[in-house]
């Protein structure tokens, strides 16, 4: 077979640009990284707020470091403890005992009820948070080895909710991996029905992701900023969504300008030339979105947008260079068995432009019921509560919250995490007078001092993260504020629950007006309009709040959820709107083109049937990558991933194959106001109208 020189030398510069390629890639996994960046406090919240000082100020007493596990137990059938059930209760405390670090006295406290039994065993906290997890896990073995029959041993407290929490993710990440992978391949399978072609844009997805965590991890210690697991795990699957969403797209073009160039190397030239405007801008809008995160004043919300804005250029990056050149290499054969050739009907579009037209023929009517729809979806969020205790955070209950709801039945709720007012030596006696007899309070103790550094310790009467625990807290504060000269903070674990929830709010108040404003730029300089711009993210609006209505609508009836989480609402706004502005870009940037050879109507119907197939692969993808979330046992994770798949489906269904499509129809060449697109701006261009682009089997 004659194959011309030109395509060879083609194909060497493009295996040529994957070596390149291969070659920075192994380099960059060559560099060691470096140690991540501690957290100023295990919070994450800044030095501004009382729990952050309070926690400060503890780490100075001479118990620093140092926590209570309580070894709970009651009966299985809830009974009063027997005598012999005490002295199976003495024998438990003596074998876990040694167990503890030198900290406060260990004494046993029987509920007043005689119902449950709870004895504290001191873990150094300081270390690594898989020393806590092992010292926890050899106390819980030790607790159950001769448990009488009819008794439940239980080992809760805060050195046991870090080990569960640490147990959630363990392995967490490679089975989100996994699962994200393989979704990822089944619908590629199933949208281009080839054996093969899935595997490329699947591979050079896998390496843009597996490149991104290096990156990142190499990264964000010069820049102080701290990246959990849970903002790797989102990075992943977000890298994952948007470069095969940008795969898609490219792909699309190439197969479709195939049946027109006889050389692949032209075609592919073609493709990246009209998918670079969207896939750039896009990127760039969503880049922006999540650079907004730095803002914040949670540190886990700056490190996951530092980690997934480098995704998303790692991404961006991947569909405009690395595919285009692996795809190439590979020629027609990789869409085998529906290979496409020169002089092939495009069968595709058919679908979409069945919906476009009906859409055209009353655009009023089909605009007005889509808005209803939506609006009806959105009143599903009336009443929306946000805020999660922390027995609250899981999805399988783990056991440090079973231990908790088992003391919350018979001690003081906040028995086992107390509120800590840090002080000084002369004000514990004004401190502790004050903050007796406040509503909520149960009991008040001194505790350790060191210095001119004193701790009060106040138990509360609620669950720690409840309304009412929030309330007492506040009053706590507002007590001890007015004692001369105590300096006093207030810090504990519910205390910080409460800053954190206050963080989230301020960022949402200050990061949400920015990101709508980013979104708004960057289709107003990508469409050069203004009328298109403010429509589109009026759109981008009412689909969030269609998806929140609906996924809280889940949350209550269906799925048992009391609240969302407290950082649930930003990033999912912020995933949502960045994501979702991706569709319209795809949409309306296609449009544009189109009707700078006819006019607005026609081109938007004939962008509709190019790119329906596009977007609803890109958006049914994009929403089983996020449910991919809910493989984690945090409510939190869950929840994002239902929001944002709820969003991206109805933003491709609907949204933006329906509703956008009437407004353009509805306004006509007044949608691209104050500029002007129609035939008589590009005489003699080739925007090459009559391409189209596949849809999905299922369309």
């Amino acid at each position: 077979m004659n194959v011309p020189t030109g395509h060879l030398a083609s194909r060497g510069r493009a295996l040529l640009l994957l070596l390149a390629v291969l070659v920075v890639v192994g380099a960059v996994f060559a560099i060691p990284t470096p140690d991540k960046v501690e957290r100023l406090v295990p919070s994450g919240l800044p030095a501004s707020y009382q729990s952050t000082e309070a926690q400060l100020r503890q780490d100075q007493l001479p118990d620093e470091g140092v926590a209570p596990a309580f070894v709970v137990v009651s009966r299985e059938d809830g009974g009063t403890l027997t005598e012999a059930d005490k002295a199976a209760v003495a024998a438990i405390s003596e074998a876990v005992a040694p167990l503890g670090v030198q900290g406060p006295p260990t004494t046993t406290e029987i509920s007043a009820d005689g119902t449950v039994a709870k004895t504290p065993v001191y873990v150094d906290t300081s270390g690594e948070i898989l020393d806590v997890a092992d010292d926890v896990a050899a106390i819980r073995e030790e607790a159950r080895a001769d448990v009488p029959a009819g008794l439940v041993v239980q080992v809760t407290g805060p050195p046991a909710f870090q080990a569960d929490i640490a147990a959630v993710f363990e392995g967490a990440n490679v089975t989100l991996l996994a699962a994200t992978a393989l979704v990822v391949a089944v619908l590629l399978l199933i949208t281009y029905r080839s054996p093969w072609l899935w595997i490329v844009p699947l591979v050079t997805v896998g390496i843009a992701e597996q490149f991104t965590l290096k990156v990142v991890g190499l990264f964000a210690p010069q820049f102080g900023i701290v990246v959990d697991e849970s903002a790797v795990g989102i990075t992943s699957v977000l890298v994952f969504g948007a470069a095969t969403d940008y795969a898609l797209l490219l792909i699309a073009r190439y197969r479709d300008r195939l049946r027109t160039d006889e050389s692949r190397f032209d075609a592919m030239r073609y493709a990246v030339r009209r998918t670079a405007e969207p896939i750039l801008a896009s990127g760039a809008t969503v880049t922006l979105a999540l650079l907004t995160l730095l803002l914040a004043e949670q540190e886990t919300l700056r490190g996951l947008g530092f980690a997934a804005a480098i995704g998303v250029v790692v991404a961006v990056l991947t569909g405009l260079i690395v595919l285009p050149a692996a795809m190439v290499v590979f020629g027609r054969g990789l869409f085998w068995p529906f290979v496409p050739r020169v002089g092939d009907v495009a069968r595709e579009g058919k679908v979409w432009g069945r919906i476009g037209e009906a859409v055209k023929r009353r655009p009023n009517i089909v605009g007005v019921g889509a808005t209803v729809f939506l609006v009806v979806l959105s009143l599903g969020s009336i009443g929306i509560s946000v805020g999660l205790t922390q027995n609250e955070q899981f999805r399988v209950k783990p056991e440090a919250v079973a231990g908790q709801d088992t003391i919350a039945r018979a001690f003081p709720a906040g028995s086992s995490q107390p509120v800590a007012v840090m002080t000084n030596p002369g004000s514990v006696a004004a401190v502790t007078a004050a903050v007796e007899g406040l509503d909520g309070v149960s009991s008040v103790t001194p505790g350790p001092a060191e210095g001119d550094i004193a701790q009060v310790n106040v138990v509360l009467d609620s669950d720690p993260g409840s309304d009412e625990s929030f309330d007492s807290v506040r009053e706590i504060r507002a007590a001890v504020a007015e004692v001369d000269g105590a300096d006093a903070v207030v810090g504990g674990e519910t205390a910080t629950l409460l800053d954190a929830n206050e963080a989230a709010l301020r960022d949402a108040k200050l990061i949400i007006p920015i990101v709508l404003v980013l979104v708004l730029l960057v289709l107003v300089l990508l469409l050069r309009a203004l009328l298109a711009p403010v429509l589109l993210v009026a759109t981008v609006l009412l689909t969030f709040f269609a998806a929140l209505g609906t996924s809280w609508l889940i949350f209550q009836n269906v799925l048992g959820y009391p609240a969302l989480d407290n950082g649930v609402l930003l990033l999912s706004f912020i995933f949502l709107v960045a994501l979702g502005v991706d569709y319209n870009i795809f949409l309306a940037t296609r449009a544009r083109e189109e009707a700078m050879v006819s006019d607005t109507r026609s081109g938007m119907l004939t962008a509709l049937k190019a790119t329906g197939g596009v977007i609803t692969s890109a958006g049914i993808l994009l929403a089983a990558v996020f449910a991919v979330l809910g493989v984690l046992p945090l409510i939190a994770l869950a929840q994002i991933g239902i929001i944002v798949g709820i969003g991206v489906l109805l933003d491709t269904l609907l949204v933006r194959t329906v509703l956008v499509p009437a407004l353009a129809f509805v306004f006509g060449e007044r949608f691209w106001w104050p500029g002007r697109v129609d035939g008589r701006e590009l005489q003699g261009s080739d925007p090459d109208p009559d391409v189209t682009e596949p849809v999905p089997v299922s369309s």
